[in-house]
Order: C-alpha cells, then structure tokens, then sequence
C-alpha cells in the first residue's frame, strides 16, 4: 500500500486542482431545466404557441406610496414608458396613463408598469435588456418601486442557488472539522474525512461541467448532487478512520491499515454501488430535471467511493503512526446510544416492533393531505425583489387567481363548433373558470384560449379545469398547456414509470443485500423499513412546510406545497443512504454471526461494535444536511430537511429499535436462502478476523493465556471450532481466575479464539484480548492529540 500512495494522492490533487480552476465554468452553463419531457402535452402544446404566437418576456413593475391621480407620478411613468420604449428589444410598454395593460389598486395608491420584450431576443441579449429596463423602472419617483416578472424570478432562482451553495458549503464544512475532531481525538484523523470531502466538492464541480456538455445541468441540480457528494464523501471515508482506529487496538500500525481497508472497505464498496445503482434509477422518468440528477448523482457518487477506497488508504499508510487508536486522544467519541436501544429492542421485540412501525405511520399521516406542485416564485426568500413584486400583485391587484390554463386549438375562432366549445366552456365549467379571453394575433386556423381558474394560486381548482377540458369531446385537435398542465403531467409521467424505479431500487437493494449476507428475508426486511422511513419523512416535510410549522425556525414563507421532484429525490437518496447504514451494522453483524451461529448474540455484538462510527457517521451527514438549510431556496431547503430527518429516524428509530426487533424475532429465519442461490451469497467464516501477527507480552498487558487444547477440540460452549484450527473458549465456567496483570473475561462477554493452525505440545499461545483502549508502545511516535 505504501508503495503507491503517492501515485494516488498526485492523482487526487490533480482532481481537486482541476476541479477547483475549471469548475468555476459550470456556473456559466446552468440552465433552467424543465420537470416535463418534450412530448409532454403541455410542452408540445406550448411549443406550438411559440410558432404561432410567440410571446416575449415580460417586466412588470409595481409602484406603491402614492395616490395613482398624483399629476408627478403620471409624468414620471410616462417618461419612463417613453425612454423604455425606444429600447431596441422592447415590443410593448402598458402603463395606466398611456394605453391599456395598466392597472390599479384598489387602495388607488399603487399602479403597475408592464413591458413586453421581443421573443426573437437571445437569453444574452434578453438579460441585459432586463437589466436595463429594470434599472430605469427603478427611477420612476415613488415611494416605492418594485420589478419582477417571471424571467427575472428564474434568475433570481438561480442566482440564490450559487449563494446557498457557497454557504452550505462553508458552514458544512467548518462544523464537520469541529465535529470531526471530537469524534477522532486529533486533526490529523479529522482532517482525512474532510479531505475526501473537499475532493467531493471539487470533483462534483468537474464532473457536473462535463455533464453540462451531453445535458442541461441547473442550479437546483448543481446544490443537490454537491449536498450528496459531500455527505457520503465524508461517510465512507469516516467508516475506514474509524475502523484503522479499532484494528489498532490490535495491531502494529501498517497490519491494521491493511486489515481495516479491507473490512471496510468492503462495505464502501458494496455501499457506493448500490447507491449509484439507485440514483441511475432516476434515468427511467426521463424528465430533464430528474435525468441530470440521476447522472450527476450517480457519478459523484462513484467519486466519492472511489477516493474513499484509494485516498484515504493512501492518506492513512503517510499518518498511521501519528492517528490515535480508538479511546485515546485528548478528546474520546463514545456513545452506546445503539447498543442499549437494541437491548431494550431485544428484550420486548414484538412490542417494540409494533410500536415502532405504528408511530412512524402517524408520522406518515399528513402524507394524505399533501400538495405537491411546481415552485413559482413564492419558494423565493422574502427578501427577494422578484418574491416582492409577486406578493405586491397578488395582494394589491386582486390577482391571487392561479395562472392561465391555455388551450390550444387547431381550428380558427371563427368557425361556429369553435364558438360552441368556447360556450360550453362558460356554462358547463362555470365553476372553475373565472375569464376566457380569445389571445390576438394567432395565425389563421388556430385559435389560443387563456382561461384563468377560480380559487388560489397553488389549488385543486386549476388542476380540476385541465383534466375537465381535456376529457371535452371536440370535432377539431385541441391541446391543454400552462403550469397546472405541466403538473399534471408530471404526475402521469411518475406514476408511469414509477413502478419501473421503484423494481430497480428494491432489485439492487435484494441483490446487494444478499450478496452481503447470503439471505433473502434481510433484503426484504430492509426495504420495508426503508419504506417506513420515507413515508415518515415525507409526512414530516408536510407539516413543516406544506402546513407552514417550520417557517419560524427555517425562515422561509411556505407556499402551501411540497416541491414536485422533492418526494422522488428523497425516495432515492433515502433509500441510498439506508443502504449505507444497513450495510455497516450488517456488515459487522456478519462477522459476528459468522464466528458463531447465535443471531441474537451477533444482532447485539454487531450493533455494540459498529454503533458509535454509525451514529458519528450520522452526525456528520446531518451536519451537512443542516448546512444547506440555511439557504433561501425552499426547495434545496425540503432536501436538506427531509434527509436530516430521514437520517435520524433511520439511525435512532429504524436500526436501533426495528431491525434488532426484527432479527430477535425472526431469529435463525434472518439467514434463509433457496437452497439454489446459496452459492451465489456471502459465505460464513471465510471473512473471519484475522489474529494480530505480533502477540502483546503476557505481563502487564490485557491478554489471556490460553493453553492449546488440541486440534479440533470443541469449545466449552459447544460450538465447533473451523476445520484446521484450534478454538478455545473462556466463559465463566470454565476460565480460572485471571492472573495478576491480566484482564478477565465476565461470563456476559464469551470471547472465542480461532488459532489459525496447530503448534507443538509445548509452544503456549498468546491471545489478546480486545480493551477499550491501551497506551502505545514506548517506541511509537507521539500522537496528535490537537
């Protein structure tokens, strides 16, 4: 290992420099990213309106503070629509004082200025225009003067997405240093995991601009597959920390650097593939915002995988001497939190099961009640103008009516079945639609209808009004378009090709699973688990931001709604995460069992010895998570609150209360397989730990001499000892008191030793015992202990 860390480490540095000059030119490609594919109705459908009637970006500014009538305000609107209008790209400019398109408030103190732009613009070109006019709206002499439109809240969105990510970023990263620290003792060993997400970062940011090139990438697709990459970045390489720091109770240094790569490494590996597996999922909806999150994801994924089983390695063979073993250092992570609830699980597993699952279906219940819908500009910060100018019109021009429903016809308004569709539409749908207005300047031979709803903006009404239009009978080609029809078809388009999603993830979930342990029923435990955990955090999300009960403590405006492609992220990414967890505890659970064949006694032992890195793990990921809450964007907002839910549910709840019950209750059922597909799984005690090479002195030392019983002798317990070695077992029993200088073994905590091969009558065997902790050798380095 030793011999190629620095080839690795040149490698990554290469990465993380390249990442760090080049990515910076991914925030130049974002793009906004549709929720819908092309051949969506409603895509397809607005296309065609943009052939026939293209209309230009609008600017909309409203004027509040003075009375409407004031002879001032009237002059300065008016020259502002004059010079606005002598702008190269500006198509039209309504204003209350000079033509019609203005409005005014009801409180006669507030007025609006629209300007049209020329639809031929180019995004560059329609930008600095915007700028411009914006600018020079601002001049307007009121009170108070502010511009939005819905160009401008897209930019705004992506422009708090640049910010939000540079926070998270910063905030994530410093407490995950703190953190990080306290948990391993030392810089040194915090440093590690931190190092690899610093990679995460970069790394994300180059692959994300390779993407850029095949695919539209945006900001929201930008802050989650970073919020992703950091956090299993940090997971992985944490697990391998921490296991080194176990291995070196045992061993010298370079033995338990090789032996924790490869146990844990194992895991990580299994982990990370099952984690890409499940984001590549996303590709089968085929939606542009959801197919660049699946890549993205799934790609850094693979990289943070692959640096934690190549950097960190790498960085570990340079510090080993200098990395505490676990319980030593100045500051000491120990928490048995997992443990004793799987005590508690172990003694009442029925009961514990029951109420587990009953209390997070009552998480799951608001579930029913949720809206989920597309983000306007309502999941803006307050504090944002285009947010303000959307507020102003909904709340001073009686505007809080949803957005048009559009219906495209393909026949002109001239004919009479046309006029009798139009007919039907105001007395059979009189109940949904507030205004049918016929557009100007469609084309001969097709006729445009705008439609605005009754009700409010993000209600049923409007979802109602598209699905009642669609299902008229009409002698002529009509399509239905607008953002309720987008919605709608987002939602056909999931509830399609969900099911396909949904096979893959339980198909890598059962394959990985089993190839970890050999059975077929933990797989299957471990979906239904994950699924509760989903449908608890979903339900939370809800309450907090459907029902509006985070807005205080999140500072954010709830808008009445779930974020259309938050449930479908979250079902991914908990599922991959869940993966993680239940990889780790399984994995040494594993090893347990596979030393002797006792489930409940491998159920506590596994959870005993992998609960503190899973609940450090955890710590960290949440630490992250949290980081990209501050943000302003209440979308990234529900990811990074959804996942910091998901975690602690999963860790506390799912693995340390559920899955011990579990187990308990299935008890040797935990292990069952089709005799046919028993070749393909894990195989018992070929993984078994390997002894320490170099036994500690007898004197003073935490050890048990154990004379050689003789080759395949049977342990006091009765288990058999592996072919071709020797077991021995201590138990209270059968063990003498233990010599002065020596550690004994309580009856509570059998140990069993496999000895590898036989030695001679008269050789004795030195087996050490495993300690909470032990001092270093008086030759070894100084630690750091900062």
């Amino acid at each position: 290992m030793d011999r190629y860390r620095w080839p690795v480490i040149g490698l990554w540095l290469a990465v993380t420099v390249a990442g760090a000059v080049f990515g910076g030119g991914l925030f130049d490609r974002l793009a906004t990213t549709s929720t819908n594919r092309a051949d969506s109705e409603s895509a397809v459908a607005q296309q065609r309106i943009d052939e026939l009637a293209p209309e230009g970006s609008m600017v909309i500014a409203v004027i509040e503070g003075k009375d409407v009538y004031d002879p001032g305000l009237n002059a300065s609107v008016t020259k502002a629509g004059q010079e606005i209008k002598a702008m190269a790209g500006v198509k039209e400019v309504h204003d209350l004082y000079n033509g019609p398109g203005g409005q005014i408030g009801a409180d006669n103190m507030s007025s609006t200025v629209r300007v049209e732009l020329d639809p031929a613009l180019g995004e560059d070109a329609r930008e600095q225009l915007e700028d411009k006019v914006k600018a020079r709206l601002k001049q307007i002499e009121a009170p108070k003067v502010t511009v939005g439109g819905t160009k401008l809240a897209e930019r705004a969105f992506g422009e708090q997405s640049v910010r939000d990510l540079a926070i998270g970023e910063s905030i994530a990263l410093v407490a995950l240093l703190v953190a990080l620290v306290l948990i391993f003792g030392g810089v040194i060993a915090a440093g590690l995991p931190l190092a690899v997400a610093l990679v995460g970062v970069t790394g994300s940011l180059l692959l994300l601009l390779v993407l850029s090139f095949a695919t539209k990438v945006s900001e929201y697709s930008l802050n989650v597959v970073t919020l992703l990459g950091i956090g299993l970045a940090v997971d992985y390489s944490l697990l391998i920390v921490a296991r080194f720091r176990e291995e070196r109770l045992l061993r010298e240094p370079a033995e338990a650097l090789v032996e924790a790569v490869a146990r844990s490494g194992r895991a990580v590996a299994i982990s990370g593939i099952a984690v890409a597996a499940t984001l590549a999922g996303l590709t089968v909806f085929a939606e542009p915002l959801l197919a660049a999150v699946a890549l993205g994801g799934a790609a850094v994924v693979v990289l943070a995988t692959v640096a934690a089983l190549t950097l960190v390695p790498a960085l570990l063979s340079l510090a080993k001497e200098r990395i505490p073993a676990a319980g030593e250092g100045r500051f000491t992570f120990r928490t048995d939190l997992l443990a004793r609830l799987a005590t508690k699980a172990q003694q009442s597993p029925g009961p514990v099961a029951l109420g587990v699952t009953v209390g997070l279906l009552v998480l799951a219940a608001p579930l029913l009640g949720a809206n989920f819908a597309n983000s306007d500009a309502r999941a803006l910060p307050h504090s944002n103008e285009a947010r303000q100018a959307y507020d102003a019109l909904q709340q001073k021009f009686n505007n809080n009516h949803p957005e048009d429903v559009v219906v495209l016809v393909q026949a002109g308004p001239e004919r009479a079945d046309v006029r009798m569709f139009m007919n039907q539409i105001n007395n059979q749908l009189n109940a949904q639609v507030f205004r049918q207005e016929v557009r100007p300047d469609v084309p001969k031979g097709w006729t445009v209808l705008d439609l605005t709803p009754k009700g409010e903006v993000g209600g049923e009404e409007s979802l109602e009004l598209v699905r009642k239009v669609r299902a008229m009978s009409t002698p002529f080609p009509k399509w239905v378009t607008g953002p309720s029809a987008e919605v709608i078809d987002y939602q056909d388009s999931l509830a399609r090709r969900l099911p396909i999603a949904v096979l893959i993830v339980l198909v890598v979930t059962v394959v990985v699973l089993f190839l970890l342990t050999g059975s077929v029923v933990i797989p299957l435990k471990a979906v239904l688990m994950n699924l509760l955990t989903l449908i608890a955090t979903l339900g939370v999300l809800v309450v907090v931001f459907q029902w509006g009960w985070g807005q205080l403590p999140l500072f954010f405006d709830s808008w009445g709604g779930i974020d259309l492609t938050t449930p479908v992220l979250l079902f991914v990414f908990i599922f991959g995460l869940s993966m993680d967890y239940e990889v780790f505890l399984l994995a040494r659970i594993k090893e347990e069992y596979d030393q002797r064949p006792d489930t409940n006694r491998a159920v506590l032992r596994g959870i005993t010895k992998s609960g503190p890195v899973v609940t450090a793990a955890a710590i960290c990921i949440v630490i992250v998570f949290l980081g990209f809450t501050v943000g302003g964007l209440v979308a990234v907002k529900e990811i990074g609150v959804g996942m910091t839910v998901a975690v602690i549910i999963d860790v506390t709840v799912v693995r340390g209360l559920l899955l011990p019950a579990l187990m308990t209750m299935l008890d040797s059922w935990n292990w069952w397989a089709p005799k046919f597909l028993g070749p393909l799984g894990a195989t018992p005690a070929t993984s078994a730990p390997r002894p320490p090479k170099k036994a500690a002195p007898a004197s003073g030392s935490k050890a048990a001499s154990i004379a050689k019983a003789g080759s395949g002798a049977k342990a006091g317990s009765g288990s058999e000892a592996a072919p071709g070695s020797t077991a021995a077992t201590t138990s209270g029993s059968t063990a003498a008191a233990a010599p002065a200088g020596t550690t004994a073994v309580s009856p509570a905590d059998e140990l069993t030793v496999e000895v590898p091969a036989p030695r001679p009558p008269s050789e004795e065997l030195t087996v050490e015992v495993p300690a909470l902790s032990r001092k270093p050798p008086a030759d070894t380095p100084p630690v750091d202990n900062v």
